[in-house]
This record gives structure tokens, sequence and C-alpha cells, in this order.
């Protein structure tokens, strides 16, 4: 929860988005991220997969449509859309034809209703990693996400970030960081043109300083400021002065996206919760220092929590 003295020159209205899951669907089994297990991978094969991305896709377009409906326009698409897909490539499904067009449908819905889609890979992509094969299975990760976001026709642009963390230090930070820019230089255009980096939530890793000194400075990669993870990597910095900090990254014509959300140890009072865990609501209130800001509300009670924030603060 925020601590920072309110200001009066805080944007009134920021445009608020949640992650993957709707609950509220989740109800009616309408889910984007059914997937399965390597052994029934290896059993069922690319026609099975096809199966489930086509169910997932439609999924999300149902998603979408609800969002639409309660007015909400910011939204973080599940990775697990397609299962298995570093295995192999969309027109390889027996089914690709219908799920391209799915796809290109999503795209054409969101440019019509004006929402934002974004990506966030899981920990495992870990471009700076010293280890060949992880670099390799990571670029492979990121280079489906950017595929995906081409099939929808999303713009090549952080618009619609593909977000991700350093990861690690590995002993030593200059070294790592240098790695990890070598590697987004060698991304293609569809993933480094939507790539963003976000701070981290462990004392030893990467702050928003360390991040627009070591990455946006260096090749120009926006930074999303993510305000739990601030509490434990301030540098010294206020919660506005890292907004403001990654926020200047961005470039002049691409609202910046901010993650928020707050502990589930204050919410509950429970010292034997980690403080990095993220609480089920909000209570904000959510500060954006008077700027354009999309924020992503990582709540684990996702559109609920948006909508209650919503309610309680007139949003």
């Amino acid at each position: 929860m925020s601590t920072d003295s309110p200001t009066t020159d805080d944007a009134p209205n920021p445009r608020l988005g949640y992650v993957a899951l709707n609950r509220t669907l989740r109800e009616e089994d309408i889910r984007t991220n059914r997937g399965m297990r390597e052994s029934t991978f290896e059993k069922r094969g690319l026609a099975y997969a096809g199966e489930l991305a086509e169910g997932n896709i439609r999924g999300l377009l149902r998603i979408l449509a609800w969002n639409v409906d309660h007015d909400i326009y910011f939204y973080r698409i599940s990775s697990d859309l397609i299962p298995w897909y570093s295995q192999y490539e969309l027109d390889e499904l027996p089914n690709s034809e219908t799920v391209l067009e799915l796809l290109a449908e999503v795209g054409e819905f969101a440019e019509t209703h004006d929402i934002r889609l974004t990506f966030h890979p899981d920990h495992f992509v870990k471009l700076a990693s010293p280890t060949d094969s992880v670099v390799d299975n990571s670029i492979r990760d990121l280079e489906c996400h950017g595929e995906l976001m081409d099939a929808m026709g999303l713009a090549r642009s952080p618009y619609n970030s593909i977000n991700i963390h350093i990861g690690a230090h590995y002993g030593d930070k200059a070294a790592t960081a240098e790695r990890f820019c070598a590697v987004v230089e060698s991304l293609s255009p569809a993933v480094k043109s939507r790539l963003t980096v976000e701070n981290d939530d462990k004392e030893s890793l990467w702050s928003v300083p360390e991040l627009v000194e070591s990455v946006h400075d260096e090749i120009g990669i926006p930074v999303v400021y993510d305000e739990l993870h601030h509490q434990f990597t301030d540098r010294g910095l206020t919660r506005m002065e890292a907004l403001e900090l990654a926020a200047e990254t961005w470039p002049d014509n691409v609202r910046p996206i901010i993650h928020y959300s707050e502990s589930r140890r204050l919410h509950e009072a429970d010292s034997a919760v980690s403080p990095q865990h993220h609480s089920a609501y909000v209570d904000g209130p959510i500060r954006t220092a008077g700027r354009e800001i999309d924020v992503m509300l990582e709540a684990k009670q996702k559109e609920l929590a948006l909508l209650q924030y919503r309610e309680q603060h007139s949003v």
C-alpha cells in the first residue's frame, strides 16, 4: 500500500488492466491456458495441441468482449495461450488456418475497441544466463511471443509490450547487463521492438535506476516500474521518483506501463506470509505522478479486484 504523500497532480483516471484469468468467466469454464503434460503432448501431438490452442483463443475473445462490456481496455494475455508452442510452428497445426484466423480476430477486436494487449513471459526467460542452452530456450520462448503478436496484427511497439526481468545477477551485475543487452540486440524485430524490462523484488537484484542505466541507456529498452517490487530495490528513491525515472524511458507516443500490487502480508497482518506475495485486492490509492499511465493490477482476484478498486475510488 502506497505511503507516499498524496499529490494534487495525479491523473484522476488511469487506465487499469488485469492479468490473464477472468474469475467471473472461469465459473463458466472460459479459460485461455488449457495445456497438457509433456507425456500427453508426445502421445496426442499436434492435433490435440491445436484443439487446445483454438479453445484458448476463443476463450480470449470471450474475455476481451467481457472486458469491453465492463470498460476494461488493458489486458495481459496468458503466455500459455498456445500449448507447447516452442516445439512447433503455428502453421504445422492441423487446424492452423482456424487458429491464425482467430488470432487475427483478436487483433482486429483489440484495434476496434482500443484495447492494449501485452505479454509477460515467465521467470524461466533468462537472456543474461551464462548457460547457452538457457539463453537459446529463452530466445525461442520470446520469439514465440513475437510471432503470436504478429499473427494478431499488433503494433511492433512497446505499446504491445513483451515484458521480462533480467532475472539474476550471476555474481557480476556489469557483466550480466552486458550479456543481456547483447542478446537483446540479436532478437528479431518482432520481439525487440516490443520488449520491456521490469525491476525486481529482491534487494540484490535489479532496481529501476540500474535498469535505466544498464539497459535503457545502452539499448533503448523501456523500463516497467513495479510498485511492490520497488519496496525491495528502492536504492534511496521514493516511489514517485522511481516511477518518473522509469516513465521517462518510454517513447513519447506510448503510454508507460506500471505494475501495481500490494503485499498480502500487510493485508492479512500475517508475518508468516512472504512480503512479496500479492494480495487478493488492492486499497491504493494508485499514484501516477500526473502522467497518462496504464496500470496493470497484479492482484489475485483479477478483474474483481479491478472493479472493486474502481468502485472504491470512483475511477
